[in-house]
């Protein structure tokens, strides 16, 4: 018999958190209750609760593990922690959706500092290999549902997209996906051993799962496999060179990762996928993917969309208005966010997630997906590193 009321314990309450919960309160044709939200800041907690109507704040996320009303644990924390998180919660019975990426290279015992400049990227990708396999037993011992929180998968745009490439029978040709922006609000986002990469794991892992979604979409109309076969990608390390004066409007502060990558991924049906990801773009942010078929052409823009467009000469009123992520003002014409948790896909994954704890079935982005992903980030900052095209 379906769930009809699905109990929902957070943990984390950083901007991935918001987003989920903007999400979360457009969720129809299921009963959501937010039951608990886990993080150390409890003030900043409290404000979540009063705002989103949560019942109450916790410190320790081991409470929510003991909860027996709490079907979904939601991990929005920093990337470190998500393995250790998502297998504790399956373990504990608990269906789970982790945010990206699932897991990274973080650092282990008897690594040098900087690990980014001073760990081979062949251990990094050797022991992210074994992070999945063992993730996948415990995934599938557990009888619960991993549940990735890919929110470019369930981007409308990308989700029309995909339908039409499947009713037409169109074969993709070539794609091309970009998240870039002028860096980052976290003050570790530059060090390696916080964030597992630079931009092409923190942003661009987006437009590659996207990329990822879409091939398996044709590929499953068509009752065909389609794999990546090899990876090639070049990173440049340029922000570390400027003067004090000329980084003035980013803010990327690059420590041994990379501030600039562009990866090319092949397909084993020989087609081509590049994505690009960069901490030096100035405007907000640039998030799309194209795709080139043999009968159309789809132009994805995620964030920033032309929705709507808007032209202020001073600030007055607006100071706490949000507008659109990574502007330093808000001054002049702006292509300003508007249901940017509808438009940028986070809606539509926890309705999906929601409804297969609910209806017992399985979730569009899956633990496929997200092992997937992760391989391919580390093959292309091996093949960077390396110089060549690594063959999967």
């Amino acid at each position: 018999m379906a769930k009809k009321e699905i109990t929902i314990a957070l943990i984390g309450g950083g901007y991935g958190a918001i987003l989920h919960l903007n999400g979360y309160e457009k969720i129809h044709g299921v009963e959501v209750r937010l039951k608990a939200l886990v993080d150390v800041d409890v003030e900043k907690a409290n404000a979540l609760k009063e705002k989103y109507g949560i019942e109450q704040v916790l410190t320790d996320y081991q409470e929510v593990l003991r909860d027996p009303e709490i079907d979904i644990v939601d991990i929005v924390t920093p990337p470190s922690l998500h393995p250790k998180m998502v297998y504790e919660a399956m373990k504990a019975g608990k269906h789970v959706i982790c945010e990206k990426p699932f897991t990274g290279y973080f650092g282990e015992a008897g690594d040098p500092e900087l690990i980014g400049k001073n760990v081979s990227k062949r251990q990094m990708f050797e022991a992210i290999c074994r992070e999945l396999d063992k993730g996948k037993k415990i995934v599938e011992a557990s009888g619960r549902l991993f549940m990735y929180a890919e929110n470019f998968v369930y981007a409308p745009n990308l989700r029309k997209a995909a339908e039409l490439i499947a009713v037409k029978g169109s074969r993709i040709l070539f794609m091309k996906g970009e998240a870039s922006l002028r860096g980052s609000s976290s003050p570790v986002a530059g060090q390696w051993s916080k964030t597992g990469g630079g931009p092409l794991m923190r942003n661009a892992i987006h437009p590659l799962t996207g990329m990822l979604w879409l091939k398996r979409t044709e590929a499953a109309s068509k009752g065909e496999e389609i794999k990546v076969v090899s990876v090639t990608a070049d990173a440049s390390y340029v922000v570390q060179r400027l003067t004090e004066a000329e980084r003035r409007h980013l803010n990327a502060n690059p420590v041994d990762v990379e501030d600039n990558i562009t990866v090319t991924m092949t397909f084993s049906d020989g087609t081509k996928a590049l994505v690009i990801g960069s901490d030096t773009y100035l405007g907000g942010t640039k998030t799309y993917v194209d795709v080139y078929a043999n009968d159309a052409t789809f132009n994805c823009n995620v964030a920033p969309t032309d929705y709507l467009q808007t032209y202020f000469l001073d600030e007055a009123g607006i100071e706490d208005v949000y507008l659109a992520e990574m502007l330093p003002n808000k001054l002049g014409w702006n292509r300003s966010f508007v249901s940017d948790e509808v438009l940028r896909g986070y809606t539509g994954e926890l309705q999906d997630f929601v409804e297969c704890v609910a209806f017992g079935r399985k979730p569009v982005s899956d633990y496929e997906l997200a092992a997937e992903s992760v391989k391919l980030i580390y093959a292309a900052y091996l093949s960077a590193e390396e110089g060549r095209r690594i063959d999967l």
